[in-house]
């Protein structure tokens, strides 16, 4: 009987293991391998980045800052327009936040009398896009933004719409960042003002932007 009880009693514990046997198998199973082909880069891009923007840059006032050098143009300019064109290099700080440095030059040509006049610019830009719309797969692709800017201002021929001022402007812009990865494009339209001159103004540019 002592030889029975014992053979019953290892059946009975080696039944009571059993069911744990396959649950620390499975404790025990080793991690699964990570797929080569799986994509190891991000869908949208952030970081250091570079700009190009082209498009149309408007003056509301064209003032005569030397007279006797330019006699012709006493009663100033009137209106102005022409090509502007940028570089910007900057830096995401967030998905939403970005600060740059800009130089954009523009080619402006006022009344007869007033004749043309070219505009260079450099100084620092800053980005908040206050919106973003996701795309199907889940990535915010679409951007609207606003920024400011404001800098260094110098004008040639010397003397006819200023020498050096400081250029200030602002407004708002829409940004779609591409299945290209790196690439952006977008549109942004601003308002304008150089002080010394007190010269009111607009702008219309298009943009490429390449995040690295």
């Amino acid at each position: 009987m002592s030889r029975l009880a014992l053979r019953c009693g290892l059946m009975l514990a080696l039944a009571a293991l059993a069911p744990g046997g396959p649950a620390l198998a499975q404790d025990a199973a080793p991690a699964p391998i990570e797929d080569p082909r799986a994509p190891k880069y991000r869908d949208v891009e952030r970081g250091p980045f570079i700009g190009f923007e082209a498009g149309w840059l408007g003056l509301l006032k064209t003032p005569n800052q030397d007279p006797v050098r330019f006699p012709f143009a006493t009663g100033g300019g009137g209106t102005a327009g022409g090509a502007v064109i940028g570089l910007h290099v900057g830096y995401d700080l967030t998905n939403r936040l970005a600060i740059a440095l800009f130089a954009e030059g523009a080619s402006q040509k006022a009344s007869a009398s007033y004749g043309a006049f070219d505009l260079l610019a450099g100084g620092l830009d800053l980005r908040f896009a206050f919106y973003g719309r996701k795309d199907r797969n889940g990535y915010e692709r679409f951007f609207a933004y606003a920024h400011g800017r404001g800098g260094y201002l110098v004008s040639h021929p010397t003397g006819l719409f200023g020498d050096t001022d400081v250029l200030v402007g602002g407004g708002l812009g829409a940004e779609y960042y591409t299945q290209l990865r790196h690439f952006s494009v977008g549109l942004q339209v601003d308002g304008l003002y150089v002080l010394s001159a007190k010269a009111p103004g607009f702008a219309v540019t298009p943009v490429v932007r390449y995040t690295f």
